[in-house]
């Protein structure tokens, strides 16, 4: 591992990268929305880049999604409520067991 929170020994740095995106959401609103959280409402930007000062995660944020774009990843944004309902069905989805299939006969 490089730097704080780079790839683990079994990930190549592309991989890591992807596993940021996968676990980050961002959440869209308007510019004082995103002053009032300190930019942090640009999580995949603050996980991708954990070191860029977060007044930058604006600036980079258009280019993350052109990226993801073209190579067909998901870039996760929406409106606050959205997100946290999102969240909470993954965390239901989690903790709760499978549900048991069918059993014919």
């Amino acid at each position: 591992m490089g730097r704080r929170g780079g790839p683990r020994a079994d990930e190549s740095r592309g991989h890591w990268y992807h596993r940021q995106l996968l676990g980050s959401a961002n959440i869209t609103g308007r510019p004082l929305f995103h002053l009032m959280t300190g930019n942090l409402s640009h999580q995949i930007e603050h996980h991708l880049f954990p070191d860029l000062p977060a007044r930058r995660y604006p600036q980079v944020a258009e280019e993350v999604r052109e990226i993801c774009q073209r190579h067909g990843l998901t870039y996760s944004t929406g409106p606050l409520g959205k997100q946290l309902l999102s969240v909470a069905r993954k965390i239901c989805r989690m903790a709760l067991p499978p549900r048991a299939s069918a059993v014919p006969g």
